[in-house]
């Protein structure tokens, strides 16, 4: 009989790409259930547990379940009673994102009761306030495309039962906004801005003489070894909470120098740790 070894539950708002992250899943080789309602969560994971080729699931359970959502805590509490490793993946994005993504698709909210498509964004953002505090990995598609999204959940789930913690550094700027799904966030606004060296200016934090200048600021190496001893701390106790991902958001004015470069280093170093990481510039292409 194969063992059930991986349970993801994945929810958040309508139109932030729940069905996206699920699609990602199946190739991942998970068994994917859309639209669950929570009081059927425990009898459907212990009949995949009786499967002969199951051992790996995902189920979508989000606004749609209406009034049984609020069972949703109590059912996964149920799951993770049976020893089957659970993670709970987030999706959320910007309302206005949200409100474009819905028009566009032309449907109702679930939740908006015949009235504003935002009034069901509001409901559906307090009923889900619960989950996303309890959510593994948060991921704000604000700014992705469906090919981006698909890169996160793979990097996040590709291998899950290989244990350890995994780490997405992404870099941003501040000037539009703190990324809504971030563990840490870093400032790195206190080191010269490439942006006023003249040649550096149409370069990016990719490009090797930026990196250079950024890195050779007197105070890069002592940032870099301070957050290597941040995560390293952090690992024993996210991994003693059953908390596997970890995202640390580096920033600075633009998203296009100063942050690039060193979530590029930071991530090299986290990787000579052993630490699966993968690299997101959310603002990069934006200037």
């Amino acid at each position: 009989m194969t063992q059930l070894t991986q349970f993801v539950l994945v929810t958040g708002m309508t139109g932030a790409g729940r069905g996206s992250a699920a699609k990602v899943l199946e190739k991942l080789g998970y068994y994917v259930i859309d639209n669950l309602p929570p009081e059927l969560l425990l009898g459907v994971v212990e009949t995949i547990q009786k499967s002969d080729d199951i051992d790996k699931l995902a189920v979508v359970v989000d606004a749609r379940s209406r009034e049984f959502f609020g069972g949703l805590v109590e059912a996964l509490e149920s799951v993770r009673d049976t020893g089957v490793s659970s993670r709970i993946l987030y999706l959320e994005a910007s309302d206005e994102v949200l409100v474009r993504r819905q028009e566009a698709a032309r449907r109702p909210h679930p939740l908006s009761h015949e009235g504003r498509l935002m009034d069901g964004f509001d409901r559906e953002r307090e009923l889900m306030r619960n989950i996303r505090g309890r959510a593994d990995i948060v991921v704000d598609t604000t700014t992705l495309n469906v090919h981006q999204l698909g890169q996160r959940v793979y990097a996040a789930f590709e291998d899950a039962d290989s244990g350890g913690l995994r780490a997405s550094v992404m870099s941003f700027g501040f000037k539009y906004g703190i990324p809504i799904d971030a563990d840490m966030v870093a400032d790195l606004r206190f080191l010269p801005n490439p942006f006023w060296v003249d040649e550096l200016r149409p370069l990016s934090g990719l490009d090797l003489p930026v990196s250079e200048y950024v890195l050779g600021q007197p105070r890069a190496e002592e940032f870099l070894e301070q957050y290597e001893k941040l995560v390293a701390l952090l690992t024993g106790g996210y991994l003693n909470e059953d908390k596997h991902f970890l995202t640390i958001a580096i920033g600075c004015t633009g998203g296009r120098h100063r942050s690039v470069a060193m979530s590029e280093a930071f991530a090299e170093r986290l990787r000579a740790q052993g630490v699966r990481t993968m690299v997101v510039h959310r603002d990069l292409g934006r200037e």
